[in-house]
């Protein structure tokens, strides 16, 4: 056993040596540390703590910071000679992620730091206001938050500071106004508030300013004036309102200016371009700038890039580009500058021979007035967008418009062109998209667009081409758009045509005269979108090859003489939405497969001899999706369809018989007995008139004489009394229709009682039978010479269309009948088929309601025996009715509705741009207040000479789409009441006719 002094030796020994190995450890590690920061530690320990926040280093980039090197060595650094201090950390671009560590602001010696385009993200730390010597302050593109440190302003010596394209949120502090050096601070695209501080102004150095993408709202203020040596201004969608101060446009260094996307006012200066002639950047659009657009910009002899589309310039366009010759693009559009129909309302164009650089030009919903120079053919052959569409340009299209060799894009559309378009079009080889549509072309489409190899885009809809569809355009590779819809074509759509795997978009040929049949070269456009062929003269089978296009969504082949079966292939077409066969020829059992699609929305089999029994399930379980009208041999179905039983068929049809006779004779017979007066003269005789007679004055029911065709009827002209030589219209009813019948005894149900100057005239009935012994019906009518609504929206054939005034009437015409049938008639009369091909206008233009073939006469005995199951059209019929509610003034007011706003838009409720939820009620409530000219069919806006009567017009647009829109809401009792509707539009008619 030990002593204890042996004990107490041997642990003092034992702590000796412990220590003596403590102090070698340190030295060791002391002097591994110095080799590191060669007595420096503070810059050693800051950028060691950088490193532990730093979450992920996909490039590996700091994998040289560690003992082995002098940090001076260490990537993204750098260090003062003389000190050995670092002065730069740069790690751009490098993929890091982490926060930013706060003893970063213990490098006192730095000068630049920059980490942008990296992941960083957390606050930006207030100790980065330690970095006394800091001059470039690179944070940009990170995910930095919070607000930006009020230290910052202790960096006296701050030249540049960088924050764009991060999380930034509060205001600009107040205490940056301190940074007495600085020369660039850009901190765009943040979340930033409060405005454009006044105290800026205070940084006199200040050379780049840019705050664009950030919420600041307020006012552009006077005192950024004192910027004296500003040469870039950049604040674009900041919500900035108010007018652009006059002290800016005294800051004459200044070489860009970006203030889009706000809602700046006032007059830009008429000397602007003597103001700013360092000028090369000017991007002032989508804003509410007002005034003319200063011809002094031609002063501006640098400028390159002038950007002033969407706002509300006037007055003619008189800026002589011959001096900008640098100048490459040029954004003028949705601005008025109408001209006075001068013959140098253009002459512009002859300006811009000059310059040579110009790559894009868009002027398009400009008013410009005119015919397009020759002149247009010297433009640069840099030039790659054109765009002159949505103006008022007539006559031909020069062709030296085919000396534009570089144009990728060219759009003409919605002008007034006419005669040929030239062939010279084919040697725009470069072409990608080219739009005509919407003129008054006319002639063949020409095989000059076959040479159009690069093509994708082809629009040359509503104009009056004729002839063959060119077989050449098979040449056109690359075309994955191509819509030739509203012309005169005729002949069989080319198989060439039909080849071109490229066409995935659309293709539209609907509207025109082909004949012929589906070729089954159809089979190759396998990603193909959206198919419409619908009123042509197409006939044979439906070509099962089109099962084959797999990829479609929406195939319309309406308005035919399509016959046989659904072909089963299409069965294959799974992801249809869309499919409209209605009014043709077809027959046999509706497929199986249709109630199985998922994604079908709208289904349109109206109009063709399908039997059998409907489907009540997938598309056809709602009535609102599907249509089945005008097949008078189908059965079951859904309850509102009213469609008989499938085994009581035949005793359903007899019924109606008897009681159209009772109703003929009730109508030409019957005396008012309960001695109030009748709402027609009392004295008033039907003349009598036979089957012969209606055979004589129509030719024979000839073709020639056809101007009308309905579900339940044709409509021919016709001469009753040759002495006379008045034309009256003649509506002969399908009787082999299933509910033909009963719609003619709603006609004359409605027609015995009622009398109105904006409701169409009935002359006389005829029920009679033909030569063959067949059941014979008829309803003779005042003719109207001009025609439907209908025709003068949609219709190629109308050269000149309704102007905003003519609307207006036309739509109080209408609301007045509505008001009239609703409120004044003894028996509410609700008409159950509003739509613009039942508004008729005779030859003063006055609209005339017709077509009373759906009507209801509400509590009358009549209407409760007589439902037909057919509740409208699909698009204007109410969503109620699909529901199964009953028919009722207010459903017709949904109706009015949805018409007025297809007068004003000039789109149809089932235009192919309202799916996804998009619907013309949809469209045009997006647009109020504020963009309520977007929506508004170009023909019918005549703008005013001046900007007050300018304004009228639009409140008078915006009052009226806000009654369609109240009137088409889907909540009944939320309509807008008729009486209302009238005096409404009567208002706006007033404020109209005063303008």
């Amino acid at each position: 056993m030990k002593s204890p002094q042996a004990l107490s030796y041997l642990s003092y020994a034992f702590h000796i040596s412990i220590l003596f190995y403590g102090l070698a450890i340190t030295c060791l590690i002391s002097a591994t540390v110095s080799a590191s920061y060669d007595g420096n530690e503070t810059d050693y320990l800051a950028l060691l703590s950088f490193k532990s926040m730093i979450t992920q280093d996909p490039y590996q980039v700091l994998t040289t910071w560690n003992h082995s090197f002098h940090f001076c060595d260490w990537s993204g650094i750098s260090c003062g000679k003389r000190h050995r201090r670092v002065t730069a950390l740069q790690l751009d671009s490098q993929g890091l992620e982490g926060s930013l560590s706060p003893h970063v602001g213990n490098l006192s010696f730095l000068r630049k730091l920059s980490l942008s385009k990296n992941s960083f993200q957390g606050t930006i730390p207030h100790e980065l206001g330690r970095l006394s010597r800091i001059r470039h302050l690179y944070l940009d593109d990170n995910e930095f938050s919070g607000v930006i440190p009020t230290n910052l302003s202790r960096c006296s010596n701050l030249e540049e500071l960088w924050l764009y394209q991060n999380e930034l949120t509060g205001s600009i502090p107040k205490e940056m106004s301190l940074l007495s050096k600085l020369v660039v601070l850009v901190i765009q695209e943040n979340k930033l508030t409060g405005g454009i501080p006044p105290f800026l102004g205070n940084i006199t150095t200040m050379e780049v300013f840019s705050a664009r993408g950030n919420p600041l709202g307020g006012n552009i203020p006077d005192t950024l004036g004192l910027w004296k040596s500003l040469t870039q201004f950049y604040c674009g969608v900041c919500r900035l309102y108010g007018s652009i101060p006059h002290s800016i446009f005294n800051l004459s260094l200044l070489v860009n200016i970006s203030l889009p996307y706000n809602h700046l006012t006032g007059n830009l200066p008429s000397e602007i371009g003597y103001q700013l002639p360092n000028l090369e950047y000017l991007q002032l659009n989508h804003n509410e700038l007002t005034g003319v657009l200063s011809p002094s910009i031609s002063n501006c002899s640098k400028l390159k890039h002038l950007e002033m589309g969407n706002n509300s310039f006037s007055g003619k366009l008189t800026i002589n580009f011959s001096k900008l010759g640098g100048i490459y693009v040029i954004l003028l559009e949705n601005n008025n500058f109408h001209g006075r129909g001068e013959a140098d309302d253009m002459r512009f164009i002859e300006s811009l021979k000059n310059c040579t650089k110009l790559v894009k030009l868009q002027l398009y919903n400009c008013n410009l007035r005119g015919v397009l120079p020759l002149s247009i053919g010297n433009l640069s052959d840099q030039l790659r967008f054109l765009n002159l569409a949505k103006n008022q340009l007539f006559g031909s299209l020069p062709s030296s418009i085919g000396n534009l060799v570089g144009l990728t894009t060219l759009d003409l559309g919605s002008n007034r062109f006419k005669t040929n378009i030239p062939t010279t079009i084919g040697k725009l080889q470069n072409l990608q998209r080219l739009s005509l549509s919407r003129n008054q072309f006319s002639g063949p489409i020409g095989d000059a667009f076959g040479n159009l190899s690069m093509l994708t885009e082809l629009y040359l809809h509503f104009n009056k081409l004729s002839d063959l569809i060119p077989s050449s355009l098979g040449n056109c590779e690359k075309l994955n758009a191509l819509d030739l819809s509203n012309n005169r074509l005729t002949g069989n759509i080319p198989k060439q045509l039909l080849q071109l795997s490229s066409l995935t978009y659309y293709l539209d040929l609907s509207q025109n005269n082909l004949s012929g049949s589906i070729p089954s070269e159809i089979k190759d456009l396998k990603m193909l979108s959206g198919l419409d062929l619908s009123h042509n003269k197409l006939s044979g089978i439906i070509t099962s090859s089109l099962g084959e296009c797999i990829s479609l969504t929406i195939l319309s082949l309406s308005s035919n003489i399509f016959e046989g079966i659904i072909p089963p292939s299409f069965s294959s077409l799974k992801g249809l939405k869309v499919l409209d066969i209605s009014q043709n020829d077809l027959s046999g059992k509706i497929p199986q497969f249709l109630d199985k699609w998922n994604s079908l929305e709208l289904l349109n089999l109206s109009f063709n001899d399908f039997e059998g029994e409907v489907p009540v399930v997938g598309v056809f379980a709602n009535a609102s999706a599907f249509s089945v009208m005008g097949n008078n041999r189908l059965c079951g179905g859904l309850v509102t369809l009213e469609l008989p039983k499938c085994k009581e068929t035949r005793i359903i049809v007899i019924a109606p018989t008897l009681l159209v006779v009772l109703c003929c004779v009730y109508l030409l017979c019957k005396k008012k007995r309960n001695g109030q007066p009748s709402q027609s003269s009392g004295s008033e005789q039907f003349m009598k008139v036979s089957y012969n007679q209606l055979l004589k004055a129509t030719d024979g029911f000839s073709v020639a004489n056809l101007i009308g065709e309905g579900g339940f009827s044709y409509v021919y002209k016709g001469i009753l009394d040759s002495n006379t030589d008045k034309l009256v219209a003649i509506k002969v009813l399908h009787l082999q229709n299933r509910g033909a019948q009963k719609s003619f005894l709603a006609e004359c149900e409605a027609w015995r009682s009622i009398r109105h100057r904006n409701l169409l005239k009935i002359i006389t009935s005829c029920s009679s039978v033909d030569f063959q012994g067949n059941d014979f019906k008829a309803l003779v009518y005042e003719f109207m010479p001009n025609e439907s609504v209908h025709n003068w929206l949609h219709s190629s054939a109308y050269t000149s269309k309704l102007i905003l005034l003519q609307r207006i009437n036309i739509l109080r015409d209408v609301a007045t009948a509505l008001d009239y049938l609703h409120n004044r008639c003894q028996t509410t009369i609700v008409h159950g088929d509003l739509k613009p091909s039942n508004i008729l206008l005779d030859a003063d233009m006055v609209a005339h309601v017709g077509d009373f073939g759906l009507a209801r006469l509400l509590g009358s005995e009549l209407n409760q025996n007589s439902s037909t199951g057919v509740k409208g059209t699909i698009g204007y019929a109410p969503p109620e009715y699909g529901l199964g509610s009953g028919m009722t003034s207010i459903g017709d007011v949904y109706s009015f509705g949805i018409l007025l706003l297809e007068v004003m838009t000039g789109k149809k409720p089932t235009d192919d741009m309202f799916n996804d939820g998009l619907s013309l009620h949809k469209f045009a409530y997006m647009a109020l207040p504020d963009h309520i000219i977007d929506v508004i069919d170009d023909d019918a806006i005549v703008l005013q000479s001046t900007e007050a009567n300018a304004m009228k017009v639009e409140e008078c647009l915006v009052a009226t789409i806000k009654i369609g829109v109240s009137c088409s809401v889907d909540s009944p009792p939320q309509r807008m009441k008729i009486e209302t509707v009238v005096i409404e539009l009567e208002r706006i008619l007033h404020v109209l006719q005063n303008i």
